[in-house]
Protein backbone atom coordinates (compact mmCIF):
# COMPACT_ATOMS: atom_id res chain seq x y z
CA UNK A 1 0.00 0.00 0.00
CA UNK A 2 0.64 3.40 -0.86
CA UNK A 3 1.11 6.34 1.83
CA UNK A 4 -1.37 8.38 3.18
CA UNK A 5 -2.34 11.10 1.27
CA UNK A 6 -3.68 14.42 1.63
CA UNK A 7 -5.93 16.55 -0.68
CA UNK A 8 -7.64 19.97 -0.50
CA UNK A 9 -11.57 20.17 -1.08
CA UNK A 10 -10.68 21.38 -4.70
CA UNK A 11 -8.73 19.04 -5.47
CA UNK A 12 -10.12 16.13 -4.37
CA UNK A 13 -13.38 17.54 -5.53
CA UNK A 14 -11.70 17.21 -9.09
CA UNK A 15 -10.34 14.03 -8.59
CA UNK A 16 -12.95 11.87 -5.90
CA UNK A 17 -13.74 8.95 -8.22
CA UNK A 18 -9.84 7.98 -8.72
CA UNK A 19 -9.54 8.31 -5.29
CA UNK A 20 -12.31 6.20 -4.38
CA UNK A 21 -10.96 3.60 -6.65
CA UNK A 22 -7.77 3.66 -5.53
CA UNK A 23 -9.04 3.42 -1.51
CA UNK A 24 -11.26 0.43 -2.50
CA UNK A 25 -8.07 -1.24 -4.52
CA UNK A 26 -5.93 -0.68 -1.68
CA UNK A 27 -3.76 1.62 -3.15
CA UNK A 28 -4.22 4.20 -0.83
CA UNK A 29 -4.13 3.42 3.30
CA UNK A 30 -5.36 6.78 4.64
CA UNK A 31 -6.43 9.73 2.57
CA UNK A 32 -6.79 13.29 3.79
CA UNK A 33 -9.05 16.25 2.76
CA UNK A 34 -8.33 19.89 3.85
CA UNK A 35 -10.40 23.10 3.56
CA UNK A 36 -8.48 26.18 4.41
CA UNK A 37 -6.01 24.26 5.78
CA UNK A 38 -8.22 22.50 8.30
CA UNK A 39 -8.95 18.61 7.98
CA UNK A 40 -12.44 18.11 7.24
CA UNK A 41 -12.14 14.54 6.48
CA UNK A 42 -10.09 11.36 6.42
CA UNK A 43 -10.91 8.55 4.35
CA UNK A 44 -9.50 4.92 4.60
CA UNK A 45 -10.44 1.86 2.40
CA UNK A 46 -13.40 -0.31 3.02
CA UNK A 47 -13.17 -3.21 5.34
CA UNK A 48 -12.65 -6.97 4.09
CA UNK A 49 -16.55 -8.41 4.54
CA UNK A 50 -14.79 -10.97 7.28
CA UNK A 51 -12.82 -8.31 8.44
CA UNK A 52 -15.49 -6.21 10.24
CA UNK A 53 -17.49 -9.67 11.85
CA UNK A 54 -14.04 -10.53 13.05
CA UNK A 55 -13.53 -7.02 14.82
CA UNK A 56 -17.16 -7.59 16.84
CA UNK A 57 -16.90 -11.02 17.47
CA UNK A 58 -15.28 -10.69 21.65
CA UNK A 59 -15.56 -7.34 21.32
CA UNK A 60 -17.70 -7.31 24.78
CA UNK A 61 -15.21 -9.48 26.39
CA UNK A 62 -14.14 -8.67 29.80
CA UNK A 63 -16.80 -5.81 30.29
CA UNK A 64 -19.02 -8.00 32.45
CA UNK A 65 -18.46 -9.61 35.73
CA UNK A 66 -20.32 -11.63 38.28
CA UNK A 67 -19.49 -11.26 41.62
CA UNK A 68 -17.52 -14.18 42.80
CA UNK A 69 -20.01 -17.19 44.26
CA UNK A 70 -22.62 -15.91 42.05
CA UNK A 71 -24.37 -18.64 40.13
CA UNK A 72 -24.97 -18.38 36.42
CA UNK A 73 -27.21 -21.21 36.31
CA UNK A 74 -29.24 -20.97 39.67
CA UNK A 75 -32.51 -19.72 39.29
CA UNK A 76 -33.45 -15.82 39.16
CA UNK A 77 -37.56 -15.95 40.05
CA UNK A 78 -39.29 -16.81 43.34
CA UNK A 79 -42.27 -17.48 41.53
CA UNK A 80 -43.17 -20.54 39.09
CA UNK A 81 -43.11 -20.15 35.32
CA UNK A 82 -46.82 -19.79 34.08
CA UNK A 83 -45.88 -22.19 31.30
CA UNK A 84 -45.10 -24.46 34.00
CA UNK A 85 -48.68 -24.37 34.81
CA UNK A 86 -49.69 -25.34 31.08
CA UNK A 87 -50.81 -21.42 30.65
CA UNK A 88 -49.10 -19.90 27.81
CA UNK A 89 -50.40 -16.42 27.99
CA UNK A 90 -51.15 -15.13 31.45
Amino acid sequence: MNQPRSFTATEFKAKCLDIFDQLAARKLTRVTVTKRGRVVAVLTPPDEPGDAAGRLYGCMRGTVLAPPGFDLTAPILDEPFLADEGEVHG
